[in-house]
């Protein structure tokens, strides 16, 4: 545990009101430091990523930096090429390369920090962290939510063998140059380990979590229930990030498998680069028990928590994703809503440990519609003793408070002098 305040500099290219677990986390791990006595400057970009850009434009004037106070926290903005998310890959590195360019020039017009964090994805983010590093002679943290080429290459969004060999390149050297690499899961961690660049001592753990007072539990608002069938409805509820990694897919064929159980429907909230198709197929196959939501502000989540019997969280089938930890099983669990877990591994584990859901295999459409019914026809002592049993989990273990109190033990204020 640090024995004096720090200073740190955030560098990713996700912060709120961007959604996404990256961006929810990094904004808790400042607060939490910043409650301990450091002090955190954020650089980031303009809100640019899925419905953050239309909701904030009108909030922030149309220059190449911006300086805001977020709850004692220094947010800087830069700007950055947007870019939809369904477009092409090569299209995308445009968005990448463009902060990796501005966030420099907002980099060097701060004090030097005792630690400059740097998020990764994008990877690419790490030659702007390198180069500052190098040039004012500041240690860096490798914060990686996700291991990066591996999973682009996994879900098959990077074909290229050249920029596949660049980005691992890039990727072992940011490794060894960190003076910390913290990570989001176990699986993440011990890959790093594995890889014999970096001491074990210098990987940290900083998971996914979860501001209790954040998510509670609410009262069901009947308004919000009658825009997907009224209260006889029992609903399945997905909250996030559609993308190519869920596998949603699963959720279109359990709602086939459930046709003709017209008490049940599955609610999709969110937005994503595969939305539109999954919307699609649920018109072209004349599926009536699926409902799409746009993407809501997080106070807003809540409320669709109260009226869903569980919340669906898949991934898609691969060794990879077995050390995954998707985001939105904690704040499911802070509403004491239980899971259903489409997939394995890390976080299959601790559904089963937590008693606070139930896991099925990944891809399985069939499996996932048995579960979804065990659930619907439960009685409602056993329904409530499983969301609490996910409440009490989550409160010894994935608070944020508890989270950073075991990051910050593995910091020492002086190894990077």
């Amino acid at each position: 545990m640090p024995s004096r305040p720090l200073n740190f500099i955030f560098l990713t290219q996700y912060y709120p009101p961007e959604p996404g677990a990256a961006s929810l986390r990094l904004e808790a791990m400042a607060q939490e430091l910043t409650r301990r006595g450091h002090h955190v400057t954020v650089v980031t970009a303009m809100p640019h990523h899925l419905g953050a850009r239309s909701k904030e434009k009108s909030k922030l004037p149309l220059q190449w930096m911006v300086t805001e106070e977020i709850r004692g926290i220094t947010v800087i903005r830069t700007w950055i090429w947007r870019v939809a998310p369904h477009r092409r890959f090569w299209w995308r590195l445009l968005n990448y390369f463009s902060f990796v360019l501005t966030s420099a020039i907002a980099l060097k017009q701060l004090q030097r920090p005792d630690y400059l964090l740097i998020e990764s994805p994008p990877l690419f983010l790490g030659i702007t962290g390198k180069w500052y590093s190098r040039k004012y002679h500041v240690p860096y943290i490798l914060s990686v939510s996700d291991l990066w080429p591996e999973s682009a290459v996994a879900l098959g969004l990077v074909k290229n063998r050249l920029l596949i060999a660049l980005t691992k390149r890039l990727e072992l050297s940011l490794y060894a140059g960190a003076c910390y690499v913290s990570t989001v899961t176990q699986g993440i961690r011990q890959a790093v380990i594995e890889s014999g660049i970096t001491l074990p001592q210098r990987v940290l753990f900083f998971p996914n979590g979860v501001d209790l007072d954040q998510f509670p539990q609410v009262s069901p608002q009947e308004t919000l229930r009658r825009k997907y069938g009224g209260s006889e409805k029992k609903i399945f509820l997905y909250p996030g990030t559609m993308g190519y990694a869920q596998g949603l897919e699963v959720i279109i064929q359990a709602a086939r498998e459930l046709a003709d159980s017209p008490d049940v429907v599955f609610l999709l909230v969110g937005d994503g680069p595969v939305k539109q198709s999954l919307m699609d197929r649920v018109r072209d196959e004349g599926t009536t028990n699926v409902f799409f939501e746009d993407l809501q502000p997080v106070e807003k989540i809540p409320e669709y928590f109260a009226i869903s019997c569980a919340v669906v969280v898949p991934l898609r089938k691969h060794p990879l994703f077995r050390g995954a930890r998707p985001s939105k099983v904690f704040p499911a669990w802070s509403a004491k809503v239980p899971i259903i877990y489409v997939g394995e591994g890390e976080m299959a584990d601790l559904v089963i440990r937590s008693g606070g859901g139930l896991v099925v295999p990944p891809e399985d459409g069939r499996a996932l519609a048995h579960a979804v019914m065990r659930l619907a026809r439960m009685d409602q002592g056993e329904w409530r003793q499983m969301g609490q049993r996910g409440w009490a989990f989550t409160r010894d273990y994935y608070t944020w408070q508890h989270i950073a109190d075991e990051w910050l033990k593995g910091i020492d204020p002086d190894v990077g002098l």
